[in-house]
């Protein structure tokens, strides 16, 4: 049986949960990831997007062409991303239950890194996207 993956929001509106193994796991530093969640990174768990139920007020904008993001309507936490056209929608590891899943695989977009933040675990860095 595969991980069961559940969280949320800060105020609790905002739920989901997933019962598949992520497509992928990584830490994105582009700049519309880092205005997006307010932080130096994105780091987020990609799935089918038909494997993740949500429930609660999520509010969605565009961030770049083809990106959708969310978040609670209520208090603002930045749950989700994704690309419909893929049919992918990633969940941000800060708002899993127990963040101690994520598991990340590679840096991308690290030529948009803040310059303060050292990259020393180890993983495969990207300057743009990871390839295909």
């Amino acid at each position: 049986m595969a991980q069961r993956y559940e969280g949320g929001c800060m105020c609790g509106a905002v739920r989901y949960a997933v019962d598949a193994a992520p497509l992928n796991e990584r830490v994105c530093h582009c700049r519309s990831c880092q205005k997006a969640v307010g932080a130096a990174f994105n780091a987020r768990l990609m799935f089918r997007t038909e494997q993740v139920t949500m429930s609660g007020p999520v509010k969605t904008a565009f961030s770049s062409p083809g990106v959708k993001r969310g978040f609670c309507a209520e208090c603002g936490t930045t749950v989700l991303s994704g690309r419909e056209s893929a049919g992918v929608l990633a969940v941000t590891s800060g708002s899993l239950d127990d963040p101690g899943l994520f598991r990340p695989t590679m840096h991308i977009w690290v030529s948009s890194k803040q310059p303060w933040l050292k990259l020393d675990d180890g993983l495969p860095q990207f300057a743009e996207a990871a390839p295909a």
